[in-house]
């Protein structure tokens, strides 16, 4: 059974108890270690692996929230308190669109959940910590860097992302704590900033988890209708949209679009960055609404039409044992 990772963040960047005027050891212990498994016929285990690890939080009666990723398409999760035991868990849900994923524990967890707080209340510069499963060894007293705009080449974007600095080395669905105590947001990512030295994590902000968490919990996916989806992979070059990659049997798999092709154009209107290229695709309607698009490709400029696609239906949906 798969145990939790062996590393120890530099004694430096530790959070020290006298450092906060809440219980930092108890507010720790609501973070466990998780691992998944996910079957080699999913959608995603070719991009993001058949074997996933990471973090989760403890934010109610044995329910633990964690980034979607890690538990997307998992037939086999298991949870790792910090008392050593392992518990399984079953995936309730995945949000693409906040990106978060949502477990429910089948045994008794017996830690304190971490009360959520309101990330909209947090600015740059201000004390947090960025917490792994393990404790005080595996956190990292952190601040606020950033909060801005982010495009992930995947087709999601946040117009508020969180940014902390020192990176945290295990930051899947790390549990970032307030200086009040609260959990404010949960490690999606570690990242380059071009504007900035070193490395930063993105934190997905908790006040995005209010409008999903009951639905997430009841239904598996939040009750609204899915954004159209196309399955390409894109980037950024020099105000260019460029395609780095299409998904297999996703809506672009079906197109004549390749690798290096730049997207300029999206039902007629220029677009030259992600979160441009991605808000005017979600524009034009719901999941399955045609999005035509203008390709340049080696000189060559035309048009290709793609019928969108709910990405969720292409994904293996929880199943519990």
């Amino acid at each position: 059974m798969p145990s939790l990772p062996d590393f120890t963040v530099p004694a430096a960047v530790q959070p020290r108890p006298q450092d906060y005027g809440f219980d930092l050891d108890r507010a720790l212990d609501a973070v466990v270690g998780l691992h998944a498994i996910v079957p080699p016929d999913a959608f995603t285990a070719e991009t993001l692996g058949t074997e996933r690890g990471g973090n989760g939080v403890v934010i109610g009666d044995g329910l633990v929230l964690t980034i979607g990723y890690l538990v997307m398409e998992a037939e086999t999760v298991w949870l790792h308190p910090n008392d050593g035991r392992v518990v399984e868990g079953h995936v309730l849900g995945v949000d693409p669109e906040t990106g978060f994923g949502l477990i429910q524990a089948l045994g008794r967890l017996e830690v304190t959940p971490l009360p959520l707080g309101a990330s909209r209340n947090a600015d740059v510069g201000d004390a947090v910590i960025l917490a792994g499963a393990g404790g005080r060894a595996r956190s990292v007293a952190a601040s606020i860097a950033a909060r801005q705009e982010f495009a992930g080449y995947w087709e999601y974007l946040l117009s508020d992302a969180i940014f902390t600095t020192p990176a945290h080395p295990n930051w899947g669905g790390a549990a970032m704590i307030s200086a009040h105590g609260e959990l404010i947001g949960i490690g999606s990512l570690q990242i380059e900033r071009e504007d900035s030295d070193g490395h930063f994590n993105m934190v997905v902000p908790i006040d995005l988890l209010t409008p999903v968490l009951d639905d997430l919990r009841r239904f598996g996916r939040v009750n609204r209708p899915a954004r159209p989806w196309l399955g390409i992979y894109v980037t950024e070059i020099e105000d260019r949209v460029v395609i780095l990659g299409v998904a297999d049997k996703a809506p672009a798999a079906r197109s004549e679009l390749k690798t290096g092709d730049v997207i300029l154009a999206v039902d007629g209107e220029p677009v030259s960055t992600l979160a441009a290229f991605y808000r005017k695709v979600w524009s034009l309607g719901d999941a399955g609404v045609d999005v035509p698009l203008t390709i340049y490709h080696e000189g060559i400029t035309f048009d290709v039409e793609l019928v969108s696609a709910d990405r969720l239906k292409l994904l293996k949906a929880p199943r519990l044992h």
